[in-house]
């Protein structure tokens, strides 16, 4: 056996002969085991709540949507219309058009984004998933719409089939009779048939109407759209697909993906995680100052006996490496008993919700290997480190 290992594992698992020592030894490995279980449960906390967050957006936004390169709208031609057929990646695509719109319910006015959909659009975001009253768009209520929380909340808007809910637009060109205030705007009456609940970002942004609709109301011909959201089949990358459509179709358009049209809040769930790790690292260093202590006591301790080693020809480099192998052992176990801990209590949370948000909603966590080989490496390195350290304390002065 390799001897500084030999003596570096007898030198943990005996006592020492002073009972501080022995103390300070178990509260170095406990605090190794604490900082380890906390920085393992807030990765898994945080990889829940970044799926979480995420989820809300896949309920928004399709896997891919083509928009126009300039300008709002674009004429949707019949040759794009069967490559979209074609396209073997495709699962089921939807024409969009939106534009901002104002809103007007008994003398209350809200400002928001008229958002007309074809019937296959809740084929390609499950946007019916997320009404909380009434129904989705009916094609029997040709002139029904679904607002967002948000807008409802602000309209005192419920479900209402009698009072309609005005929207206007601006009529384009510059042919207005300024005497006469209706000629500046298009509007339709429309009835509020659904409500529906994502997020507050989305729930006051937008009204769902039939795309028919939205086209009369802005005066645009059935070809003409803002957008082709598209639903690829599970087994397509999102990013390769995206490249090779805009590839195909040119500088007119722009392919985006969900990422891509989400990417302020991709960036900043990247930039929460990356600052979460380093202030909970700070932990790990904290807690690993203490296993430097825990070493340099260990070596005063047993300075006699480095000495008698020393004298028997065991070298200044092979005595370093016995405390830099009791350093990094001792915190091994640390982080092997912090990890069991940590991936136990990420099970019991996410089996039983043992912490909730609110009463219906208990905190998200996610078990990852990510985040398990993410704590090892951490801990491994900055253990490692910090046994160099100490075991650097051994020298010849101190041996003579």
């Amino acid at each position: 056996m390799n001897f500084p290992l030999y003596i570096a594992k007898r030198y943990l698992i005996s006592k020492s002969s002073n009972n501080a020592i022995n103390i300070i030894t178990i509260f170095a490995a406990v605090g190794v085991v604490f900082a380890t279980l906390v920085l393992f449960v807030v990765l898994s906390g945080f990889s829940g709540l970044k799926d979480f967050s995420i989820g809300f957006y896949q309920a928004a936004d399709p896997d891919i949507k083509i928009t126009a390169a300039k300008g709002k709208t674009f004429h949707i031609t019949d040759s794009l219309i069967q490559h979209l057929k074609n396209d073997s990646d495709i699962e089921v695509y939807s024409k969009t058009l939106e534009e901002r719109a104002f809103f007007n319910y008994q003398n209350k006015e809200h400002i928001a984004y008229i958002y007309g959909v074809d019937e296959h659009f809740i084929n390609v975001v499950k946007m019916d998933t997320t009404v909380i009253g009434g129904e989705w768009l009916n094609p029997n209520v040709p002139y029904g719409v679904v607002a967002g929380n948000s807008i409802s909340n602000k309209l005192s808007l419920g479900i209402d089939y009698i009072n309609p809910l005005n929207i206007y637009v601006p009529k384009p060109g510059n042919s207005y009779d300024i005497t006469n205030p209706e000629s500046l705007v298009n509007n339709i009456n429309t009835q509020n048939i659904g409500v529906f609940a994502i997020i507050d970002e989305i729930d006051s942004k937008y009204v769902f109407a039939h795309l028919p609709i939205v086209q009369e109301l802005l005066g645009y011909p059935l070809d003409q759209i803002s957008g082709i959201t598209i639903r690829l089949k599970p087994q397509t990358n999102p990013e390769n697909f995206a490249t090779k459509w805009q590839t195909q179709l040119g500088s007119d358009f722009k392919v985006q993906t969900r990422k891509q049209l989400n990417a302020v809040f991709y960036r900043m769930l990247n930039t929460e995680n990356i600052v979460l790790y380093f202030v909970f690292t700070l932990i790990l260093i904290i807690a690993l100052f203490n296993i430097i202590g825990t070493i340099i006591m260990m070596i005063l301790d047993k300075k006699t006996n480095l000495k008698t080693l020393y004298s028997l020809g065991v070298t200044i480099p092979e005595l370093q490496k016995i405390f830099v192998l009791q350093g990094f052992m001792l915190s091994m176990f640390g982080l092997v008993l912090g990890l069991i801990l940590g991936i136990i209590l990420v099970i019991l949370q996410d089996q039983f919700h043992l912490l909730m948000i609110n009463p219906n909603l208990s905190y998200p966590v996610k078990l990852t290997l990510q985040n398990i080989i993410i704590v090892i490496l951490t801990m491994s390195f900055l253990s490692f480190l910090a046994s160099i350290i100490a075991g650097k304390r051994i020298n010849l002065k101190m041996l003579e």
